[in-house]
């Protein structure tokens, strides 16, 4: 890492599961930005059969997922003999990652008792929110499709050191949550950044256009 007094900050892309009762268990930051990520967005538009004037009708945002690859490495941490690495390697950051999917052990303990008991209904578990963080102008409601972990290399006591992840997210939109869920002002937010973006980059055309540089037709 560059020890010039001038260098940039470094931004640091990462997941964060928003969940009031346990607020520092899932935040995941990326240790390494990865360098590529591929995005895949299907339109909502119109409908197969459907009417003339319906062509053009969107009936919400696209549908968007994103699949990034994300490795972790506990090496530098090892040579610095930092403690949690050293006893348990990077197996906390990856049970950060894991448990956005699992549901809490005191509600699965409580729904156990409650079906014990003979309760017909249960309290269904709900993930937290979970939000996929990739810059200032790129924050993100998600919710995680798969994973696949990688685990690459243990310690002595057969803690992985270094292992690469591969994610598989989809983007929640307005369209999945009620008017007074954070996500949906998180992804409205998120899609008014989207439009400022696009007229900028209108206008740098339409001024190339406009001076000669471009000819469309």
């Amino acid at each position: 890492m560059s020890t010039f007094p001038g260098s940039p900050r470094l931004t640091k892309g990462a997941i964060v599961g928003v969940d009031p009762f346990n607020p520092v268990a899932s935040v995941i930051l990326f240790q390494y930005n990865p360098e590529t990520m591929t995005r895949s967005l299907e339109s909502q538009i119109g409908s197969d059969g459907g009417s003339r004037s319906e062509v053009l009708r969107l009936k919400g945002a696209p549908k968007e997922t994103i699949s990034v690859d994300i490795e972790f490495d506990a090496t530098d941490q090892l040579e610095k003999a930092d403690p949690k690495a050293t006893s348990m390697g990077i197996y906390p950051r990856l049970s950060a990652l894991e448990m956005l999917l699992y549901p809490k052990t005191s509600l699965v303990i409580a729904n156990t008792v409650l079906m014990a008991v003979g309760t017909i209904e249960v309290i269904a578990p709900q993930a937290p929110l979970t939000l996929f963080v990739w810059g200032a102008r790129r924050i993100v409601p998600v919710v995680i499709n798969s994973f696949s972990i990688t685990e690459e290399a243990y310690d002595v006591k057969l803690n992985p050191i270094r292992a690469k992840v591969s994610l598989s997210m989809r983007v929640l939109t307005y369209d999945d949550f009620p008017l007074t869920h954070p996500g949906y002002g998180l992804f409205l937010a998120h899609q008014a950044v989207k439009e400022t973006m696009a007229t900028l980059g209108s206008l740098d055309n339409l001024n190339a256009v406009a001076s000669g540089d471009v000819q469309l037709v």
